[in-house]
This record gives C-alpha cells, structure tokens and sequence, in this order.
C-alpha cells in the first residue's frame, strides 16, 4: 500500500483508520507485504538531507516504482519498469515452450512468439520502460536461438537468423502514453486556461 503523505503520523493515522475500514468488510492487509515507506515528490530532498540515499522503491502490479526526473524538464515523476520476477519467469515458462516446440517449423513458432511478445508488450509497454522491453527481447531472440541450434548438425549463426526474428518478433514501441496524451489524441482543441 503506498499513499503520499507530507509526514509520517498522518501516513499512520491513514493505516490505522484503513486497516479499521477494512475490518468492517472482513478483509485485513498481509503484514509482510504493507509498509510504509518515503515515497513522492520531496522524498529524494529529504532522504538526502537526512543521509539516507535514495528513495524506497515498491513493487506492484508486476512493475517496480520509483522516483525519478523528468528528462525534458527534471520535474517529478513515478518511473515504471517491468519486476525482475516477472520478467524472468515469462523467460523461463518461454523457453520450456520453445523446448516442446523445437521441431516445429519455423514460422509456427514465429508466429506464436509473436502472440507472446504482442501481449507481453501491451501490458507492459508504459513509459520509461522501453529499456527492459529491449532487454526483454534481446533475450528471447537468444532463447530462440539457442533452440533453433540444436535443431540441425549445422547450426545457424545469429546474423542467419536477424531475417527470421525481424519477421517474427515486433520491437517495443510505448503503447501505454501518459493520461495527458491521451486526452490531448481525443481532445486537440482543448485549452486549459483559455
């Protein structure tokens, strides 16, 4: 759980009247997964001058967030990447199917990489998370590649296989923009001090 909050009694205060509010339902938060942390846009400032390096990070939703700067202006912002975990067991469930699957033909396969690769993207494809998209499918092409060694006595070299993977898995593009672009893509003539 994570709510921004200017000092730490106020973020207990919030706890306590929020555990009590869930109570009422039944429900309770999970001890080991509910802490409070420092987390907003003065939270850098403050660690700092206390010290203490730099803001917490928290895991949610399958991404990790953190604070960080705008690159355009150097404002706030939450920065999203996808969780180490997440990504890393998506590797590994691949990869056993791209083993079951190492004799099917080519384009088989290609064509289901490319379902994977489309829906893994369309949930993860936020901003400021091309970086681990990138990461994310320069490993699969090496899975696949790995696979696609062992399938012959002459294995293909990587640079034989840049038309297949080209062919078969699209780059990572922001699918997800910031909620201001979108309602400017529907809006165009809206001014907001007009």
């Amino acid at each position: 759980l994570v709510v921004g909050f200017e000092n730490r009694m106020e973020a207990e205060r919030f706890l306590v009247a929020f555990r009590e509010r869930l109570a009422k339902f039944g429900l309770e938060l999970h001890p080991e997964k509910t802490r409070l942390i420092e987390f907003g846009r003065f939270a850098a400032q403050e660690r700092e001058r206390r010290g203490k390096g730099k803001p917490e990070t928290f895991t949610f939703l399958g991404f990790t967030h953190y604070c960080g700067k705008r690159r355009s202006n150097g404002t706030f912002t939450v920065w999203r990447k996808t969780a180490k975990k997440r990504m890393v067991a998506k590797l590994q469930a691949i990869k056993a199917e791209l083993r079951f699957r190492m004799h099917e033909p080519v384009a088989d396969v290609g064509a289901w990489l490319r379902k994977v690769v489309t829906g893994y993207y369309r949930y993860h494809a936020v901003p400021g998370n091309i970086d681990r998209l990138s990461v994310f499918g320069q490993r699969l092409r090496r899975l696949w590649w790995l696979i696609l060694r062992r399938r012959s006595q002459r294995p293909a070299r990587w640079d034989q296989l840049t038309p297949i993977y080209t062919r078969w898995l699209p780059a990572p593009r922001v699918l997800h923009p910031y909620p201001t672009a979108r309602f400017l893509a529907t809006h165009p003539r809206w001014e907001p001090y007009a």
